[in-house]
């Protein structure tokens, strides 16, 4: 799920985020879900020189960036896709402010 930073989504879609956890997990697609904190509590790790080297904050900066994930065990893409679209509403609510969802095999 992909939020924005300028725009940030309410608390009060929880109760239907957590409904539509249960029927993932009751029609068999749940695999793993989870929030993660904001990118202000980022640390960067490169350790592709000699040395480690940590930087504070998030590796790009950008008003939208990724607020948790949800993975998903689907027959197809088309029942994915149907599901992404789902949670993206979800998620979102009647605000104009929402939140996209990003497919990857």
């Amino acid at each position: 799920m992909i939020d924005d930073k300028s725009n940030p989504g309410s608390t009060d879609r929880r109760p239907a985020i957590s409904a539509f956890n249960e029927r993932l997990i009751a029609e068999g697609y749940w695999v793993f879900a989870g929030g993660l904190a904001d990118t202000d509590t980022a640390t960067v790790i490169d350790n592709r020189g000699e040395q480690a080297v940590f930087s504070d904050g998030p590796f790009v900066e950008s008003k939208e960036y990724l607020a948790g994930v949800w993975v998903w065990e689907a027959p197809d893409l088309d029942v994915v896709l149907k599901l992404a679209a789902e949670a993206s509403k979800v998620a979102t609510g009647r605000s104009r402010c929402g939140r996209s969802s990003e497919r990857r095999p």
